[in-house]
């Protein structure tokens, strides 16, 4: 059952997906359409869990359930990714593929792959300051401290020794 993010209690699980392209207003219309409608009926052993998501910078995609009554199983979690799998094909984007680091400016993010990191911290584009998200974590209460964090404070602090 669907719910309204900013009504997800603190303890809610979540799960990050970046996108390697901004989402353009259509696109934005109909992903949220499309999760909206998968929230509605996302259950696990065929019990509705309060579920929600959150689409942020153009670019990136939150889920999120609470976990307190019914808590997400292996089945619930492969059902998310297959409408994202969705998603991604509908749309041509890379949402699943975790090699990726998204780099926070004013506006905007700048995506880049896992592979090319090294070059982007050489050429200046990724400084110690810089700030990145972490996909890694997992309840809805690491959003407000510690989803977007220095790249310093980051696995990346080895690039800047």
């Amino acid at each position: 059952m669907y719910v309204p993010f900013e009504e997800m209690p603190y303890s809610s699980r979540i799960w990050i997906y970046q996108s390697d392209r901004p989402f353009t207003k259509d696109e934005t219309t109909w992903i949220a359409d499309t999760l909206r409608a998968f929230c509605d009926g996302w259950n696990t052993h065929g019990q509705h869990m309060a579920t929600s998501f959150e689409i942020v910078h153009h670019q990136v995609i939150i889920l999120s359930v609470d976990e307190r009554s019914f808590p997400a199983s292996g089945c619930s979690i492969d059902s998310s990714v297959r409408v994202l799998r969705e998603i991604e094909n509908t749309l041509g984007l890379n949402l699943l593929d975790a090699g990726k680091i998204a780099v926070v400016h004013q506006d905007s993010l700048s995506v880049s792959k896992l592979s090319g990191i090294k070059a982007e911290v050489l050429a200046g584009n990724i400084l110690p300051e810089s700030k990145i998200i972490d996909p890694t974590v997992s309840k809805k209460a690491d959003l407000m401290e510690n989803w977007i964090i220095t790249a310093k404070d980051s696995w990346l602090k080895r690039y800047f020794n």
